[in-house]
């Protein structure tokens, strides 16, 4: 398979502020950038930046966001992989391809990031028999999560921390956890996708207990729905 094949093709824009986040989340992130802007000075201190982050927890709550958002801060090009695109490709090639992906983003100092980490966790549990092949890809991820250097940043996300091999948990340094969005934490972000609407089309029934993700998506459906029944409506006064 093509290296670029591998690579969601993804040039979105997002500044922090725009990602909701828990105030201990925020804090860490805020930090970690920080870091990257005082790295010459913590080095003098012999202190290293945090360049292995682990995002974790439910699905749809903003994590690949988080790591846009964290690229654009730094000012450095983000590489997104899918894991389970690799997974599924031929098996024999999937180290070659992510030892390719790994040098890449070294080279041009990315920002690396690696979702559904979990897949490989899977993938080392199962019966099938390309198992053993599986358990040198996470020996080779291992290898390279090792050596990645500290002046490119690693960023991996999981919705399945459990299932994750122990010896890939222990090489992140920093760690951190997304919960599903309270209902006050969605009234804010109804409030804030909802503003840029015409006030008559933005009186939507809002779902809770739900990820971001599916907020959003439900929210857009109920405006565009009510923006076709306007225009309807409008359409059969003209006539």
């Amino acid at each position: 398979m093509n290296l670029y094949n591998l690579i969601i093709q993804d040039k979105e824009q997002v500044h922090l502020s725009e990602v909701f986040l828990n105030t201990n989340n925020r804090e860490q992130l805020v930090q970690l950038i920080k870091e990257y802007t005082y790295v010459k000075e913590l080095q003098e201190y012999g202190l290293p930046v945090n360049h292995k982050i682990l995002l974790q927890g439910s699905s749809g709550c903003g994590k690949t966001m988080t790591a846009k958002a964290i690229a654009n801060a730094l000012g450095k090009n983000i590489i997104i992989l899918n894991l389970s695109n690799i997974v599924s490709s031929r098996i024999g090639e999937t180290s070659q391809n992510i030892k390719m992906i790994f040098d890449k983003a070294a080279r041009e100092r990315s920002v690396l990031f690696l979702d559904e980490l979990d897949q490989i966790g899977k993938a080392r549990g199962s019966d099938d028999k390309d198992v053993g092949e599986m358990r040198r890809l996470v020996n080779t991820l291992i290898q390279l999560i090792d050596y990645y250097p500290e002046n490119a940043l690693l960023i991996c996300a999981t919705n399945h921390p459990e299932i994750i091999d122990t010896a890939l948990l222990r090489r992140f340094q920093l760690k951190i956890n997304y919960e599903m969005p309270s209902a006050e934490i969605l009234d804010l972000f109804y409030n804030r996708l909802l503003a840029k609407f015409p006030e008559e089309i933005t009186t939507i029934e809002r779902k809770y207990a739900i990820s971001f993700a599916e907020a959003k998506d439900h929210a857009l459906t109920a405006v565009k729905a009510a923006l076709i029944k306007k225009l309807e409506a409008k359409e059969t006064i003209s006539s």
